[in-house]
């Protein structure tokens, strides 16, 4: 079993269809999944159509309720949504250790599962706190830009304190460049960059990487994974070889 959090403070970097595929694609390949969708946009929880009668996350986090209540059975994965509410996590987690929330919400049925994938914020507030406290590894998810690779390194500032105090066990797998061509000088020139941040988290560059693509969207938009939607597109191809990827170097 195993907890990876996809993360990254800035967005727009393709974070939630990065968590949403690659829990797709490891349902696909028979891995029993849950997905945890954190991130109070809710993007992930609308593109796998979520139920809004059941409970989400925030419940969880805020009441102490019953995870087998909210978690929902989808097409692609196991999910348990999100809330608008989570925008006000900081106020409302406040409790003497507040960042293991998660961590114990999930204690009940980890074990039912092969891979939870956890949705984080565009943000490093507890939410994500929370998500690296629980989490064995991360996937940083980048758009190939300066701006995303700056938002890396001020993540990195983040996971060291939670690796000395909460979770002495997390690893970051990799950095996975988003919307990226081959083609473009400055593509390759933040690839660069971002094989030097790799090193100095002592983790790497996927190999794999993955191009601007209108089938992202249309998915989105009808609600399906790019494996339903467009098995046979380029950027689901790229999406394929990132799981593999991952899984082969597990």
């Amino acid at each position: 079993m195993k907890i990876i959090a996809i993360i990254n403070q800035k967005g727009g970097v393709g974070k939630s269809t990065t968590a949403f595929t690659l829990a797709s694609g490891l349902k696909n390949k028979g891995y029993k999944t849950l997905c945890i969708d954190m991130d109070a946009q809710g993007n992930l929880s609308y593109t796998a159509n979520a139920n809004d009668d059941l409970l989400t996350i925030y419940d969880l986090l805020a009441e102490d309720a019953n995870i087998n209540q909210a978690i929902q059975h989808t097409k692609n994965f196991d999910l348990i949504a999100s809330s608008k509410a989570l925008s006000g996590a900081d106020g409302f987690i406040t409790d003497i250790g507040k960042e293991y929330k998660l961590k114990e919400i999930l204690e009940s049925v980890k074990n039912n599962y092969d891979y939870i994938i956890i949705d984080t914020p565009p943000a490093l507030g507890i939410l994500t706190v929370n998500a690296l406290t629980a989490c064995d590894s991360v996937i940083i998810p980048a758009q190939a830009d300066i701006y995303s690779l700056q938002g890396i390194e001020q993540l990195s500032k983040t996971i060291q304190p939670i690796k000395k105090y909460c979770n002495d066990k997390l690893k970051i797998d990799g950095i996975l460049l988003t919307r990226y061509s081959p083609r473009a000088i400055l593509s390759r020139e933040v690839a660069e960059i971002a094989n030097d941040l790799a090193q100095n988290l002592n983790t790497k560059v996927f190999k794999s990487t993955i191009r601007e693509a209108i089938a992202v969207k249309e998915s989105q938009i009808n609600k399906q994974s790019l494996f339903d939607y467009a098995p046979n597109s380029n950027v689901t191809n790229d999406y394929l070889n990132f799981i593999n990827e991952l899984l082969k170097g597990e």
